[in-house]
């Protein structure tokens, strides 16, 4: 039996990744976005208001806090999970820069990185998370499907959620290696 000649083959195809501070600067720059949205929000939304438009029937301002995870799950657990979700941040980051990625993984997990370490300074500064997104749209849905309110929600929200969806959706479409 004759082995393959491997001089044929073609070069492995190395996917193209970011410099080594992109993944950090992404981070910084979501953290520093959503710490001072929580701290504008907190100055001028009063807790227990009436929802404030921005894009009617789709996005408004509403202040309120979580002392869990999404739809307060775990509520009352702030500091535990401020501590788990610092220590998921630092170390996605940390992966991200230690071994290299193809962009779309790295820009995912550094905005997963930035989402986890906003909400972790929330729950130990405050022992609780800041949101103030609610989208009445997504309440529709959500009141259809189990007669519940869709979680009011914030920037580091946003952040893992969008980060995760656009991890999914990447591991459908890039080629295996």
């Amino acid at each position: 039996m004759q082995q393959p000649d491997l001089r044929d083959a073609a070069p492995a195809v190395r996917p193209r990744s970011f410099p080594v501070w992109v993944p950090v600067a992404l981070a910084v720059l979501l953290l520093v976005a959503d710490q001072w949205i929580k701290a504008w929000s907190i100055a001028n939304l009063g807790l227990g208001g009436a929802p404030r438009p921005v894009v009617p029937g789709l996005l408004s301002l509403l202040l309120t806090y979580n002392t869990g995870a999404a739809w307060s799950l775990l509520s009352g657990s702030a500091l535990p999970l401020a501590v788990g979700r610092l220590l998921v941040g630092i170390a996605l980051l940390v992966y991200v820069v230690v071994r290299r990625q193809d962009r779309l993984t790295t820009f995912c997990l550094s905005l997963i990185s930035a989402g986890a370490v906003g909400n972790a300074i929330d729950g130990l500064r405050q022992g609780k998370v800041t949101d103030m997104f609610y989208s009445p749209a997504l309440s529709s849905v959500t009141r259809a499907i189990n007669g519940s309110e869709f979680p009011i929600f914030n920037v580091a929200d946003s952040c893992v959620v969008v980060g995760v969806i656009l991890l999914l959706l990447g591991s459908f479409v890039r080629p295996r290696r």
